[in-house]
């Protein structure tokens, strides 16, 4: 069975697609991105598809082109934001070199504004923001490998990180955790 050499996930502004695609590059893999599997199947926008058909329809597409991705791509993978809120697609993840971003809001501004077509960020972006992110950060931690803070860093530097932090012999919750708390503190 096909498996990713790395799965980002975290919330919209952490870098997802510009660190995966370089991230790619490096280690010589293809980058695959689900929000866009989901975008070309689709034939829409995800923005369309939550006013359209809403949020339940799409975290139902959602996890089918997760399960696909995981089951069919050796390379980059990065998933949309709130994959990670369905219990199966958090179970397929066990066990994965998977890693996750994480910003703060401060940051993700200034990579995405407040602006952009993100249908769940649509009233009060800031208060949303926060709000998504208290449910989601254990959600995202629990499934990774390594923790990896994005502000201040260069893609580059995240690069860097994610390659130190999945290498080869690095455990779940071992150092690369430890190092992040480190860093926050």
């Amino acid at each position: 069975m096909t498996s990713p050499v790395a799965v980002l996930i975290g919330p919209p502004g952490a870098g997802k697609s510009t660190v995966g695609e370089l991230l790619a590059k490096r280690l010589g893999v293809v980058y695959r991105d689900t929000d866009a599997d989901i975008v070309a199947a689709a034939g829409r926008p995800i923005a369309e598809i939550f006013v359209d058909d809403g949020e339940p329809y799409f975290r139902e597409i959602e996890r089918e082109a997760v399960r696909a991705a995981l089951e069919s791509h050796d390379g980059v993978l990065s998933l949309g934001g709130g994959a990670i809120l369905d219990a199966g697609t958090r179970a397929l993840l066990t066990g994965l070199p998977v890693v996750f971003l994480d910003v703060q809001l401060a940051d993700a501004i200034k990579r995405v504004g407040l602006d952009a077509p993100r249908p769940l960020l649509a009233v009060n972006p800031r208060k949303r923001w926060r709000e998504l992110m208290e449910h989601r950060r254990p959600l995202y931690t629990e499934v990774s490998r390594a923790v990896i803070a994005t502000g201040e860093r260069t893609p580059d530097e995240v690069v860097d990180a994610i390659v130190d932090a999945l290498k080869p012999g690095q455990a779940a919750g071992d150092a690369p955790r430890a190092a992040h708390r480190e860093e926050q503190a």
